[in-house]
């Protein structure tokens, strides 16, 4: 039998002990980010990056999920007009597609932080 020669290319990337790569939580963040902005579908966007499908359908997910993909929820301050006849509602729509209404806007505040924690 003849010698077989080997190479090993250390490119730095963390594994677990079963061998996958372990992505850092802000890397998954980008590429679900770049996804969103791609117009691709998920098979279409994971082949590309050479990712696992499930893998990065499960990123995705969790994103919408947990709000990771689009940052932070940023409020602001609205006057709206008075009407005598009617108190006005303000509506809230989330990243996962909940929507909240209600007459003040710092029990809406109150509420969507409550939700995120």
């Amino acid at each position: 039998m003849g010698t077989i020669a080997a190479e090993i290319v250390e490119t730095g990337e963390k594994r677990d002990a079963r061998g996958r790569r372990m992505t850092p939580l802000e890397r998954r963040r980008e590429l679900v980010r770049a996804y969103q902005a791609s117009g691709l579908t998920q098979a279409e966007f994971a082949r590309r990056e050479g990712l696992r499908y499930s893998t990065f359908a499960h990123w995705v997910l969790k994103a919408a999920k947990t709000g990771l993909a689009k940052g932070a929820i940023q409020f602001a301050e609205l006057r709206l007009p008075a009407t005598a006849n009617e108190t006005p509602f303000l509506k809230v729509r989330l990243p996962d597609g909940t929507v909240l209404r209600g007459p003040q806007a710092a029990g809406l505040i109150e509420l969507v932080r409550a939700l995120r924690a």
